[in-house]
């Protein structure tokens, strides 16, 4: 779905294994960026929707080494929650519902 967050339109998804899942969502489940372990979600947000700039702004970006400069490539959301693809983040409902505007 999308949703309006500091002027700008995002895509998020609401986590749930019941919940719409937009065609990135499956998608991402189907490379295995998104995994579900047991009553929550593990997501590789360096596979969702990957551009240097932004990579590089959560500091996700691999080292010449072959290791990862950021520690930010895994995230835990759980039900009721929303990733925020646009952001590269995980929101609480709380926060969701206080900072973000559907659409």
């Amino acid at each position: 779905m999308q949703a309006k967050y500091k002027n700008q339109i995002v895509e998020v998804w609401e986590i749930g294994k019941d919940t719409p899942k937009p065609s990135w969502v499956e998608d991402a489940f189907q490379k295995n960026y998104i995994v579900w372990l047991d009553n929550h979600v593990r997501i590789l947000m360096v596979g969702l929707q990957s551009s240097l700039v932004t990579n590089l702004k959560i500091g996700l970006v691999g080292t010449a080494g072959g290791g990862f400069a950021g520690y930010s490539m895994y995230v835990l959301g759980y039900p009721g929650d929303y990733l925020d693809l646009t952001n590269h983040r995980v929101v609480s409902a709380k926060a969701f519902h206080r900072d973000y505007q559907v659409l």
